[in-house]
């Protein structure tokens, strides 16, 4: 008899749970919570942030030959080009001299191009000169763009265009 007692006693336990889980649900909804009255404006419109311009990624590993520098074609067969690479160190050719240096793509499309290593070929006059501006561009980079299929990097010394070298 002493475990049909038990078994009583334990259903009585479980029925009493139930009773109070079933009271204490019911008494729960009928409550005025904390924030009740938010919760009650489902209609209300919602605060949307708005969306960022996708931020675009820097592409690296690609080379890239100068096309223009603030609308001004850069001429002949030896037109400025460069490649930054996945550590980041970017080379090149400036129309005479190659160049080296360390390069930063950051965000929201900012460049930071560190000092410039030449070397020191003598080059004809209107080409050095060309080359100079070309690094100076260069140098003081601070935005680039992608535009159609052009790299566009805007500097204090103006707009230098690229094409993608095959």
């Amino acid at each position: 008899m002493g475990n049909a007692m038990k078994a009583m006693q334990v259903a009585l336990a479980a029925g009493a749970v139930a009773l109070l889980a079933s009271a204490t649900q019911a008494s729960a909804q009928n409550m005025l919570g904390y924030g009740q009255k938010n919760r009650d404006k489902a209609n209300a419109p919602q605060y949307i942030p708005p969306l960022k311009a996708q931020e675009k990624i820097f592409p690296l590993d690609s080379t890239w030959t100068a096309v223009s520098l603030n609308g001004k074609p850069f001429a002949g067969n030896e037109r400025p080009s460069f490649i930054i690479d996945k550590q980041y160190r970017a080379r090149g050719f400036g129309g005479c001299n190659t160049f080296a240096a360390t390069a930063f793509p950051l965000k929201e499309q900012h460049l930071a191009v560190g000092p410039l290593a030449l070397t020191k070929r003598n080059c004809d006059k209107a080409v050095g000169a060309s080359e100079m501006q070309f690094f100076t561009a260069l140098r003081t980079s601070g935005q680039w763009d992608m535009v159609g299929s052009q790299l566009v990097i805007k500097s204090q010394a103006g707009e230098l265009r690229f094409d993608r070298a095959l």
